[in-house]
């Protein structure tokens, strides 16, 4: 993180009055969150202030008042959490392996509702209830999140696809994603995709092409997706058609270079994202809000996913594994160890320093 630190712009107090929280402390302070049981912006000051690991090593040299952690979380570093984020990600690549290679560069994409607070006016989402969306990719490859976008919860998911896909990657997308425009546009625009689309989709036939018995593939053609005149695609597309467990899926892809066996298991990994979500949501505890500002949310979203960045770094080179919740577990109770042993060590030297003063004070050549 240190090292991430050092690409990012310098974060600068406004006005005359030093930072309460450098950037450092701040993004310290939320690793810290995210790794161990807080419920609360509350119970994380406390730690910072009471534990004596915390205190050396997390909060400021100062310590941290309620109101002034509040307003470094909901007015500040926000740049400097995604540039950190930008940083961790490329650190991640040049370390983590490549699980998926001859699948190509891979980015699942999904939403995320988290529940807010009625306080919450920005994030509108329906009457008496206050929802905000995360809009994430995540790259399959790695097992890393890539990108995130923070919206209200009736934002429309659709739009955020090609600012998360890069030309040449491929986009993995469920049925919400289905847009023949958006089908033809990624093709110009050389972003790839892998997109499950409704059954009933009208598929005008071009080309079909045999498929093997034993295979769970039954349908693989190239068709124009649409009614046409109204919502048919101008680009040609690549349809499969595939059964597991009785049920049967429709993908739409614009990948030729690949089996239909391929694409059908490029859409089966989609459901990491999900479990990605869960345990993030569960093991990570990212919707503890400690914010409620749209700024607030987003940094405390990107301190989660720094985290996870860092322990999927962590995970690899200590264990050559990925993420798992026994290694974050492991590093709650190698905190705990090393902060009691912090605290055994500091009444230890506070007690030989009493004693020390007891026996000079008794000794004949002391001063009165």
């Amino acid at each position: 993180m240190k090292k991430a630190l050092k690409k990012s712009t310098p974060l600068t107090a406004r006005g005359n009055r030093d930072l309460q929280m450098t950037l450092e402390d701040q993004l310290n302070a939320l690793v810290l969150f995210h790794l161990e049981e807080h419920a609360s912006a509350q119970h994380l000051l406390q730690v910072l202030k009471e534990d004596d690991f915390a205190r050396k090593h997390i909060a400021p040299l100062k310590g941290i008042e309620k109101s002034s952690f509040s307003e470094a979380l909901n007015t500040r570093g926000l740049k400097q959490f995604v540039e950190v984020f930008e940083a961790l990600v490329e650190e991640a690549h040049a370390v983590l392996p490549k699980e998926y290679k001859e699948l190509g560069d891979l980015t699942l994409i999904d939403g995320s509702l988290i529940d807010a607070t009625l306080s919450m006016y920005w994030a509108d989402y329906r009457d008496g209830a206050k929802k905000a969306k995360a809009h994430l990719g995540f790259d399959l490859n790695h097992a890393i999140p890539r990108k995130i976008f923070l919206t209200e919860g009736k934002g429309d998911e659709r739009p955020f696809v090609s600012q998360i896909i890069l030309p040449g990657q491929t986009g993995v997308l469920d049925r919400y994603y289905q847009c023949h425009k958006n089908f033809d546009q990624w093709q110009r625009e050389e972003k790839h995709f892998v997109c499950r689309i409704r059954s009933n989709t009208r598929k005008t036939l071009i080309k079909a092409y045999d498929v093997n018995p034993d295979s769970i593939v039954f349908y693989d053609a190239i068709a124009l997706l649409g009614k046409p005149y109204e919502t048919q695609t101008e680009e040609e597309v690549r349809v499969i058609g595939y059964e597991v467990d009785g049920v049967k899926y429709w993908v739409a892809t614009d990948r030729y270079d690949l089996s239909a066996e391929q694409i059908a298991a490029i859409y089966k990994l989609r459901w990491n994202i999900e479990t990605f979500f869960s345990w993030w949501k569960q093991h990570l505890r990212v919707y503890h809000l400690i914010a409620r500002s749209k700024h607030g949310l987003m940094v405390q979203i990107l301190g989660g996913l720094i985290t996870y960045i860092l322990l999927a770094i962590y995970c690899h080179d200590e264990f050559g594994e990925k993420v798992s919740i026994k290694r974050v577990r492991e590093l709650r109770i190698k905190i705990i160890n090393e902060s009691r042993e912090m605290d055994r060590s500091h009444k230890n030297r506070r007690n030989r320093r009493k004693k020390s003063r007891y026996r000079f004070s008794n000794s004949p050549y002391a001063i009165t």
